[in-house]
């Protein structure tokens, strides 16, 4: 009897160890990433400029669209919904501020993941060059994008400020918002540009997936309308967190540790995804010139 028990506690041992392990080779894995792009950070930028002006090419007025195009959306909402239907405000904020300030998150969001599940196939010269790191792919995306945020940012800000809303330290949390955000995505990415390689469909289903996604997450409506018993499930979604988060940082000055669960469950999910997405990209990887 003895030895029965004393052989299940070493198997209960063993599991742990393994289950710790993969948490630290995960750590690892990430924090070495992290030194790769950051040795890579002159090609990733200058990449990023070129494919910025790449989405303009041919235009007049070039990279100025990418300043004009928040400025247009931010202007048009604001008619809409202030001037137009004169809506309430939410949960104490004018709602055109509140519906910007997830909004905005949310389609740059929706922006890199459909464009990195192409950047491969869209990419077959440099997918064809076995010392190029076609993983920093997404990343690219990602830096282009941020240009875009940065922008809106600045505007969405300027409506803050014409509302006499508090200004406050909270707003620089935004920053570790949009790393989370990020982390979430380069997994996301590299699960759907590899599979995209060989499925050419991926394209369509990420699509749907981020229409879902979008009246999914509390962005124009607020999760107190649900009924209590359900908000659990909506709290899955992890752009609920990181939308939730930037209305918390630039509308109601709420540190993110007040939320020690859910920010735990956000990084358990976004860490297991990223993980998940390098190990598929690496699978994948040595057949992509094969296809492309």
């Amino acid at each position: 009897m003895g030895q029965v028990e004393m052989g299940d506690t070493e198997v209960v041992i063993e599991e742990k160890r393994v289950s710790f392990s993969s948490v630290v080779a995960l750590g690892q894995g990430f924090f070495d990433f992290l030194r790769f792009l950051r040795q890579r950070k002159y090609l990733i930028v200058e990449m990023a400029k070129r494919d910025l002006s790449d989405q303009h090419i041919g235009s007049v007025f070039g990279v100025l669209w990418t300043f004009v195009h928040p400025i247009v959306m931010v202007f048009i909402l604001w008619l809409v919904f202030s001037v137009g239907f004169k809506a309430a405000p939410a949960m104490g904020v004018p709602f055109v501020v509140w519906l910007m300030t997830g909004m905005g998150i949310w389609l740059t969001f929706g922006d890199v993941l459909s464009r990195s599940t192409t950047a491969v196939v869209s990419n077959p010269h440099l997918v064809k060059k076995l010392q190029f790191a076609v993983s920093v792919l997404p990343v690219v995306k990602l830096a282009g994008a941020l240009v875009l945020h940065v922008v809106f940012l600045g505007v969405l800000i300027l409506l803050i400020l014409l509302y006499d809303l508090p200004v406050g330290l909270y707003w620089l949390q935004v920053v570790y918002y949009f790393f989370a955000m990020s982390v979430l995505l380069v997994g996301l990415s590299w699960i759907t540009s590899s599979v995209h390689v060989f499925f050419r469909d991926t394209a369509q289903i990420v699509q749907i997936f981020l229409q879902v996604g979008f009246w999914g997450t509390p962005i124009f409506w607020d999760l107190s309308m649900m009924p209590e018993n359900i908000q659990f499930f909506f709290k899955l979604n992890p752009m609920f967190y990181i939308v939730q988060g930037y209305r918390e940082s630039l509308l109601y000055s709420i540190p993110f540790w007040d939320h020690w669960s859910l920010t735990a469950y956000y990084w358990l999910v976004a860490l297991s995804i990223f993980g998940v997405g390098a190990w598929i990209f690496r699978r994948l990887r040595p057949h992509f010139a094969d296809v492309v």
